[in-house]
């Protein structure tokens, strides 16, 4: 039977106070044994995260022994499979929406619907559609952040740009840019997934976030009109020179510092690139952020806003320990903890915790809660199959290196799409 999800994120609900209830809950039980935890949280800030939920997690239990590989991000992508189906650890990250589908449909992932009963069901209720699969939940969320457009103030300042509210100023601000020798927008798509952000945007902005769903679902023909529409639009800003040269040799972090040492004015990034900006060097009177203008006259503004979650392997072998350890990840004060400014920087999904005091999180929570009518996407890699979004996202970097190609790549993804679906 044809896996269905039910219906994507459900409008922001965070509030202000704390609730310890889940925290405690099932942690009275001691914990003994072994926890293996692999983890793709490889990045400074959250390798440090996860390290501190992993000790705070051993204080709790000191009978249970936790042993936590932190594994490559883009490595831990080509390797889960592998690790799932032969000696897998008790607990992983991975991702929500289609993402986790073939390890569900593979039975690799444990149904874990026992985790969301009781209060934290209502806590979490804001994801709960996106880890939900035929009825039952398959892991939990510990985080989720908006993408936008991060610029350098500064820069913007010096050259007389305001935030782009619509397409037309959005181009205007960048010819501006490039007649002062400064490109743009910098992006590094040595690992596809960064033009698919920009792919999402300019689809939903001009053509609506249900035409963007009934795309990545495999319900529009790539060849379709409207879909050129989307690289038509795409292909102003390719012919302009908006993006910094040769990004197809650069990773995302290879091309933060175009950004920082002012070669480019921004990056259309998740929030989790603040950290790596504010490291080397930005403060945030040069740093700041708006959401990605509109396109299309009448298009209710739509956003990405990944989730990142925790799953328990089919194959663990201490699958009491590894729940108790995903009741703790989604507390309120843990996830407020993790997702602070100075921590993740991003939103926390349980709706008792707390939104730090962060302006690039307020900015995001208000963005993503009060003006994002059209609807809430995961991401590209995420909404659409996994092979059909890597047929995909090969041919959006192609198209940003080659735009004469797109007849050749649409028809390739279009054969793609009668395949896959």
């Amino acid at each position: 039977m044809k896996k269905k999800f039910q219906s994507a994120l459900a409008a922001l609900a965070v509030s202000t106070s704390l609730t310890g209830a889940a925290f405690a809950e099932g942690h009275g039980a001691p914990l003994s044994g072994d926890l293996v935890i692999f983890s793709d949280m490889s990045n400074p800030a959250p390798r440090a995260v996860m390290e501190g939920m992993v000790a705070k997690f051993g204080e709790m239990h000191p009978d249970l022994n936790i042993e936590l590989t932190v594994i490559d991000r883009e490595a831990f992508k080509t390797q889960i499979r592998n690790f799932l189906t032969a000696n897998a650890p008790d607990v992983t990250n991975w991702y929500a929406g289609n993402r986790m589908l073939p390890y569900v449909e593979a039975g690799l992932f444990e149904d874990v619907s026992d985790v969301w009963e009781g209060a934290l069901s209502q806590e979490l209720a804001s994801t709960k559609g996106a880890l939900t699969i035929d009825g039952k939940q398959w892991g939990v969320p510990y985080t989720y952040y908006q993408w936008g457009v991060y610029y350098r103030a500064d820069l913007y300042e010096k050259y007389g740009l305001s935030e782009a509210t619509d397409w037309a100023t959005f181009k205007s601000n960048c010819q501006t840019l490039l007649d002062n020798g400064v490109k743009c927008f910098t992006i590094g798509t040595k690992f596809l997934w960064t033009a698919a952000g920009w792919f999402d945007y300019l689809n939903m902005r001009t053509n609506g976030f249900d035409f963007h769903m009934a795309l990545a679902n495999g319900e529009v023909e790539w060849t379709d009109d409207r879909v050129k529409a989307t690289f038509a639009n795409w292909r102003e800003l390719i012919d302009m020179g908006a993006y910094v040269d040769n990004h197809t040799s650069y990773s995302w972090q290879e091309a933060l510092p175009f950004m920082v040492q002012g070669d480019a004015a921004a990056y259309l990034m998740g929030n989790f690139a603040v950290a790596p900006l504010r490291e080397a060097g930005l403060g945030d009177d040069q740093l700041d952020y708006h959401q990605f203008p509109a396109i299309t006259e009448g298009v209710a503004m739509a956003e990405d806003a990944p989730t990142d979650t925790f799953h328990i392997p089919s194959g663990a072998k201490n699958k009491e320990a590894a729940k108790a350890f995903l009741k703790f990840v989604t507390s309120a004060d843990n996830q407020t903890a993790i997702n602070a400014g100075d921590a993740l920087g991003q939103l926390p999904v349980n709706a008792g915790s707390s939104v730090d005091d962060d302006k690039f999180l307020r900015e995001g929570f208000e963005v993503l809660s009060a003006n994002s009518p059209g609807g809430i996407a995961q991401f590209f890699d995420r909404d659409a199959p996994a092979e059909m979004a890597k047929i995909g996202m090969e041919g959006f970097q192609e198209f940003m290196v080659k735009p004469d190609n797109l007849d050749k790549i649409l028809d390739r993804l279009e054969r793609a799409r009668k395949r896959i679906y």
